[in-house]
């Protein structure tokens, strides 16, 4: 991937994949979630992932769901879990679980004990004890092999909202998470489980995004947006952005 000209490195933390337009980086997305999983069922025999809800990840399940990609994978050897998650049933139409399922997942052949979904919708501290518990007991030490993330307007990602509590979190994997700004709670993967992930993908697709890119990657903001906390040496975060939201990167690359 290195010596893709769509690929470049943007600093020690983060790296920057510009796959084209809307179309290209999405199915640059299918990809990379296909080859991930691939690596990691061949590494250990199986592929955790942390999905996003938002309108990129709907796209991207539509399309690992279709007849195009769904027979890329041994889905039985696939662990569904999720970043985030409403603090609602997961009939509800805002449940990321609910997008996630609807979007095409439950048609795959993805074992129903290897879908996790995160229960929000009552006792939320004691909830996401139970579902910090569940990481442990079914990863043991090892990482996610895969998170997907998103970047909100506001240059939030998860439910790691500006200002929020979960912010500070040192220690926890998964931490209830009051957000005034939505006058809701939800729960929500921490830093600390977010940065271990063998890869992290933030997918920031669409003109409307391309403000807070800006923001995020060419201002100097105290204190940081919450995205901007994504991805460390160690474990560099990749950024997934089309031409229209990576304008910015783009023409900053070429100075």
């Amino acid at each position: 991937m290195a010596d893709d000209p769509h690929f470049f490195s943007w600093d020690e933390r983060r790296d920057i994949a510009h796959p084209g337009d809307l179309d290209a980086s999405l199915t640059f997305a299918v990809e990379h979630f296909i080859n991930c999983a691939k690596e990691a069922i061949k590494s250990h025999g199986l592929f955790a992932v942390a999905l996003s809800g938002g309108s990129t990840p709907k796209k991207i399940f539509e399309m690992l769901s279709s007849d195009l990609y769904s027979k890329e994978l041994d889905w039985s050897k696939v662990l569904l879990f999720w970043g985030d998650e409403r603090s609602v049933p997961p009939t509800d139409p805002d449940s990321n679980f609910r997008m996630a399922m609807d979007a095409g997942l439950k048609t795959l052949s993805i074992p129903r004990e290897h879908i996790f979904r995160m229960e929000a919708e009552t006792n939320i501290e004691e909830n996401s004890h139970t579902y910090e518990a569940k990481i442990k007991e079914v990863l043991g030490d090892r990482p996610f092999d895969l998170i997907m993330l998103g970047m909100g307007e506001d240059g939030h990602t998860a439910s790691l909202f500006p200002g929020t509590r979960a912010l500070e979190e040192k220690t926890a994997l998964v931490v209830p998470n009051e957000v005034p700004q939505k006058k809701s709670w939800r729960m929500t993967l921490t830093y600390p489980c977010i940065n271990r992930a063998r890869n992290t993908v933030i997918y920031v697709l669409g003109k409307s995004k391309e403000p807070m890119i800006r923001q995020v990657f060419l201002e100097k903001h105290t204190p940081p947006f919450p995205v901007s906390l994504v991805g460390t040496p160690e474990n560099k975060a990749l950024w997934v952005v089309d031409s229209e939201a990576g304008f910015p990167l783009l023409e900053k690359k070429k100075v």
